[in-house]
């Protein structure tokens, strides 16, 4: 039970499986009432949460000397370079705010490089949140940062990463159009404005073009946008690295996936837990990313067959899938104009059938080195369709190295394990598979051959004492920072907090709970539910939970409803309440209790 428990398995549904497998709710031998009592007394065992919860990440770190935790309570108690930065909301019973750091990785898949329970989301709450992200990743410093627009992540950003390139979330900058100006073809002509590939001059044009047409220069909100357009305008942006990254929409797609495994009624540490089987479930899905590259190879497709190839050769599939819709639209581009300039030649290249457009494609004699006005290899790290022009145009068979970004290929975490000297989980996961295909293969073969089965054993048996003598003599294992048990005090549970994201700011009706009317909390989390009778329908919400639940109202100890199959009264005035009231059970001495007692 409490190994699908930590899978996220409800009780009810345990107890269902159970049913089946012993051929019947008649053959198991407990209830649910049993199983919910177990799990309330292991809770009750397992002390403070919060200290239950630093202890669980003490385990952790013992298990994965890579792993980086920070908490901080008060007096009384390796792709670092594009980071999405967002909040979100009810994922535990403290209502505390889920921080999430994450970006990409070289499959272009979205990973989580921190996450923080924080108790606020004040300026200096997330400076402090930026720094220990930059402590884990070794003082690395990120590129580029995007956020939704918090005033707060904002000044923390400016204060701890001075440098970055901070970026607004598109999607966010759209819906404010749309609410501070309400009309729909503004927020057309702005999104072409934010969006739309420009130089400088032409983007200014557009703008002050789409503001005199709207008649909203005095609006404050165009006016601030105006001033903050080098965070959000592709104009400005161009040239800076942000991974193709252009709203937080992967925060919102991550948000998605952490919502299956963690539920707002799951204390710290039954978050930490389930948050934990989420990280697994993310980093499986790289390393079935790295398998499919080392087991095959892609199609080729286009014209440019042997461009193609030396780009399947490098990139990662994801990558390389990205670059054949590049390669297709160079097949339309004409380097029109060529400028001998000694050391390096300019190229004019314009698209067939569309004059007017061109772009300035600057290549060394040898093409070691080439650069476009476009800048969209800067901006993402792939060569834009006008490179590739010029590179068919000089006969070029291979991209050059200086065209293909690291963080893009195959060998993108071996590199990586060799220069920090961190063993990656998915780099081990990988290769373990793939040994494991392999010796499938040899003992698929070797099994039907007495010779061929003794020369197999052989050696293995070899390579494994070899492997073992190696081991035994370097059986220590740094854990460095390991932390050790604080002689302070225990950590206090902490409060439930009022956030952004849980509808307790101004405006809005203030929630109360059903039960006892006080705000906070819930019907489903009401501190005073163990001493109030609750109707069915309250039971209901109780941990997903098949059958109606009710407490005994001095034990404390729980029971279905669907067990009480009658009961008796002799009170007319009693049996008569009954009729207008919901029967709930019994107390411990036998008597009929309902809603109206």
């Amino acid at each position: 039970m409490n190994d699908m428990r930590k899978g996220g398995i409800g009780v009810s549904r345990i107890h269902s499986f159970m049913a089946s497998l012993a051929g019947g709710y008649h053959n198991v031998p407990y209830t649910t009432r049993d199983m919910h009592n177990v799990n309330a007394k292991q809770r009750r065992e397992g002390g403070l949460d919060a200290e239950s919860c630093l202890r669980y990440l003490r385990e952790c770190k013992a298990n994965d000397p890579a792993l980086y935790y920070k908490e901080v309570v008060d007096g009384e108690g390796v792709f670092g370079d594009v980071i999405a930065f967002d909040a979100t909301y009810k994922k535990n019973v403290y209502l505390s705010p889920l921080v999430v750091f994450s970006g990409v990785n070289h499959h272009n898949q979205t990973v989580v490089f921190a996450a923080a329970l924080v108790a606020d989301e004040k300026e200096e709450t997330y400076v402090w949140l930026l720094q220990q992200l930059q402590t884990s990743m070794k003082g690395k410093a990120s590129v580029s940062i995007i956020t939704d627009g918090d005033r707060q992540m904002k000044s923390a950003i400016e204060q701890v990463f001075p440098d970055a390139h901070h970026r607004l979330c598109a999607w966010h900058l759209l819906r404010n159009a749309t609410s501070n100006i309400g009309k729909p073809k503004f927020t057309r002509m702005f999104r072409d404005c934010m969006l739309g590939d420009y130089e400088v001059r032409t983007f200014q044009r557009k703008w002050f073009e789409m503001v005199e047409k709207f008649g909203v220069a005095d609006k404050r909100w165009v006016q601030d946008m105006y001033e903050r357009r080098h965070s959000w305008a592709t104009a400005h942006i161009r040239g800076k690295f942000f991974a193709r990254f252009r709203t937080t929409s992967r925060c919102e797609g991550l948000h998605a996936v952490i919502s299956r495994y963690v539920k707002s009624r799951y204390s710290y540490t039954e978050f930490l837990r389930h948050f934990h089987r989420c990280l697994m479930f993310v980093r499986a899905k790289e390393v079935e990313a790295n398998f499919e590259c080392a087991k095959g190879d892609p199609i080729m497709t286009t014209n440019l067959k042997q461009l193609e190839r030396s780009a399947a050769d490098n990139y990662t599939h994801a990558i390389f899938y990205l670059f054949v819709p590049i390669l297709d639209r160079a097949c339309a581009m004409r380097v029109v104009d060529s400028e001998d300039n000694g050391s390096y030649f300019i190229h004019t290249v314009s698209r067939y059938g569309t004059p007017g457009k061109d772009w300035r494609v600057i290549a060394t004699s040898d093409t070691r080195e080439v650069r476009c006005t476009c800048m969209r290899m800067e901006c993402f790290g792939v060569p834009c369709e006008h490179i590739i022009a010029v590179l068919v145009l000089n006969n070029v068979h291979e991209i050059p190295r200086s065209l293909i970004l690291l963080r893009w290929t195959k060998d993108t975490k071996l590199v990586a394990v060799q220069s920090m000297g961190v063993i990656w989980d998915s780099v081990q996961l990988t290769q373990h598979w793939c040994l494991m295909d392999w010796y499938r293969k040899v003992c698929k073969i070797a099994c039907h051959s007495t010779e061929k089965f003794q020369f197999a054993r052989d050696i293995a048996v070899l390579m494994l004492k070899h492997f073992e003598n190696e081991d035994a003599g370097n059986t220590s294992f740094p854990h460095e920072g390991l932390p050790t048990e604080s002689g302070g005090p225990p950590a206090r549970n902490p409060p439930k907090r009022n956030t952004k994201g849980n509808g307790a700011h101004g405006g809005k009706k203030t929630q109360r709970c059903r039960l006892c009317r006080e705000v906070g909390h819930n019907r489903t989390t009401c501190p005073k539910r163990r001493t109030m009778e609750p109707s069915s329908a309250v039971a209901e919400d109780m941990d997903s939970m098949d059958t109606d639940m009710v407490y005994d109202n001095l034990s404390g100890d729980l029971y279905a409803t669907a067990e009480i199959s009658s009961f008796q009264c002799s009170d007319s005035d009693t049996q008569a309440g009954f009729a207008n009231s919901d029967f709930v059970g019994t107390n411990t001495s036998g008597t009929v209790m309902s809603l109206a007692d």
